[in-house]
């Protein structure tokens, strides 16, 4: 596993930031750049299950292990979904984390996340992309 990290600086509040981010409407745009049709099925509360889905019945399955509002949001990624059912996954237990900071009404996003080596390419060219549809949507 390798962990790689992206940031961005959005000209909005931590708050809105935050609720661009969860959102259901606002997670399935910027999301779509990973899949036309992702979203994320959960009732978003620290130690519960999130189902990330493809919108075609596969994805992965996480536990959100950290959560603190406006600031933070760690997943822990335990398998894969595929044709709508939990699968173990292979890569050992990988994790996802969100942090938020806000200095002067603008906020700054770090993203940290385990990749394997085959799908770190695909992460670094694809990951920019959703943070730029997330920066529009927080921005509006």
């Amino acid at each position: 596993m390798k962990k790689i990290e992206f940031n961005i600086t959005i000209n909005a509040p931590r708050e809105k930031v935050w609720n661009a981010l969860w959102e259901d409407k606002n997670y399935r745009k910027w999301t779509s750049a990973f899949a036309e049709g992702s979203n994320a099925q959960s009732d978003w509360k620290e130690g519960s299950k999130v189902h990330f889905n493809d919108g075609k019945g596969n994805g992965m399955y996480s536990i959100i292990e950290t959560k603190i509002g406006n600031t933070q949001m760690t997943f822990r990624h335990l398998g894969e979904i595929k044709d709508g059912k939990e699968t173990p996954g292979t890569w050992g237990e990988s994790r996802e984390s969100y942090f938020l900071t806000e200095n002067n009404g603008k906020t700054d996003l770090k993203v940290e996340l385990d990749t394997l080596p085959d799908w770190e390419g695909y992460m670094n060219e694809t990951f920019p992309k959703a943070l730029a549809l997330l920066k529009e949507i927080a921005e509006k």
